[in-house]
């Protein structure tokens, strides 16, 4: 969890027309920020508007779907107040359309209900990275710099949300693992969840996972007690024949013959020593 220095506090709002779902958030920052934030609380969107401009807020953890004016409305008119507002949307609706407005917006991030605490801190990390390195800056007069400063602050968000993904797919590869999983298990859309992955990785989750699996089971060849059948289960694969074929695409050769390979460049390591 980021510090914040002890001569400053951001002032963060929240907008939720549930007044659980306000405590529930609430209590998640404060255990983790303690006098670090200032929480200010709205209970729709005409209020997150007037909030975050009369309390000079500079995050705004906005709800989607309130009475009169919604969460996508309110960040509208927060973006035109101020272009360096960082903007979060915490919703329960899976829906491809809000995320593409949230995009629109230039949100941060769109996660979905209930979020677990993990991922609203990382969330939260990054948004006051952002404020801590004056990336987001309304001070900032020189365009071309500010527009570096933008670009950075959003690897910054990227490699906190790469951490987490690469962090789940270390510990669960060799399980029947799916994008619908880690999307879920950091309360993304699908949507969303493929768009953000591919900014992080270049690439799309599939194409990932299987690399992730072959250098896994790559390390496991070197071990001639384990048979290829075992690895094969041990990098996520329940069927060795289907594992045999994705290796070979990848690697040109055969988990076998790979094997094959490493001990005859040993056997010839040897040779040469004696």
């Amino acid at each position: 969890m980021i510090k914040i220095g002890d001569n400053y506090m951001y002032r963060i709002l929240i907008a939720d027309d549930e007044p659980i779902e306000r405590a529930v958030v609430s209590k998640m920052l404060l255990k983790n920020y303690e006098k670090q934030l200032e929480l200010v609380t709205a209970v729709n969107g005409r209020e997150a508007i007037q909030f975050y401009k009369e309390q000079d807020c500079k995050i705004a953890l906005l709800d989607i779907e309130m009475p009169g004016v919604n969460g996508l409305e309110a960040a509208e008119k927060i973006r035109e107040y101020s272009e360096d507002a960082i903007i979060i949307f915490l919703t329960a609706f899976d829906e491809f359309s809000y995320a593409k407005k949230a995009i629109s917006v230039q949100a941060m991030e769109y996660l979905l209900k209930p979020t677990s605490e993990e991922e609203l801190i990382a969330t939260i990390d990054a948004a006051i990275w952002m404020l801590q390195n004056k990336m987001v800056s309304v001070a900032d007069e020189n365009s071309s710099e500010k527009q570096m400063g933008v670009h950075h602050s959003e690897n910054v968000k990227l490699n906190v949300v790469a951490d987490v993904i690469s962090e789940y797919i270390k510990t669960h590869y060799f399980e029947d693992i799916s994008l619908q999983d880690v999307a879920g298990h950091m309360n993304y859309s699908d949507a969303y969840f493929c768009r953000i992955f591919k900014q992080c990785f270049d690439k799309n989750f599939l194409a990932y996972l299987t690399e992730f699996r072959t250098e896994r089971a790559k390390e496991l060849l070197k071990d001639i007690s384990i048979n290829i059948k075992d690895i094969s289960y041990k990098v996520g694969y329940r069927d060795s024949n289907y594992f045999t074929k994705v290796f070979k695409r990848l690697e040109g050769v055969t988990p076998t013959e790979y094997r094959n390979s490493i001990l005859g460049a040993y056997d010839k390591q040897e040779k040469n020593k004696a």
